[in-house]
């Protein structure tokens, strides 16, 4: 008999999934940008990729919109109601690497409330805070 994970091994975690347009190219971006690596890739042709990425173990999905079973792009909502706060070691950085891989700035990295973090969108229409806590 094949058992999953005992309740002791296993490990609770969320991980968000983006919806949006032009999957592969969504990828590749966050690949440049982040320096995403894959975990798992399903490439469905014209319906686009399914993928799980990690940033340095940190991860999250991302597939082809699908408005047919609600899963919209921020192109297609006109916006987003969720933005990711990438938290790392140096986010001048990783901020820097994101805006040469062409994601927009939305605001600086500064400091402020006790974090060093500034704030992008992606060619996507994610955004993303990139940021760390300040030593207290």
């Amino acid at each position: 008999m094949t058992r999953g994970p005992t309740e002791a091994s296993f490990k609770c975690s969320i991980a968000p999934w983006l919806s949006v347009r032009k999957s592969a190219q969504a990828v590749e971006f966050y690949k440049s940008a982040f320096g995403a690596t894959e975990v798992y890739l399903l490439d469905g042709g014209e319906k686009g990729v399914v993928a799980r990425l990690s940033i340095d173990g940190a991860e999250f999905w991302l597939s082809e919109e699908s408005p047919e079973h609600g899963n919209f792009s921020p192109e297609s909502v006109s916006g987003n109601p969720v933005r990711m706060i990438l938290t790392v070691a140096d986010p001048d950085a990783v901020f820097a690497r994101a805006r040469n891989a062409g994601a927009s700035e939305i605001f600086p990295v500064s400091e402020g409330h006790g974090w060093r973090i500034g704030r992008v969108v992606d060619p996507f229409g994610h955004h993303w805070e990139i940021g760390r806590p300040l030593a207290a």
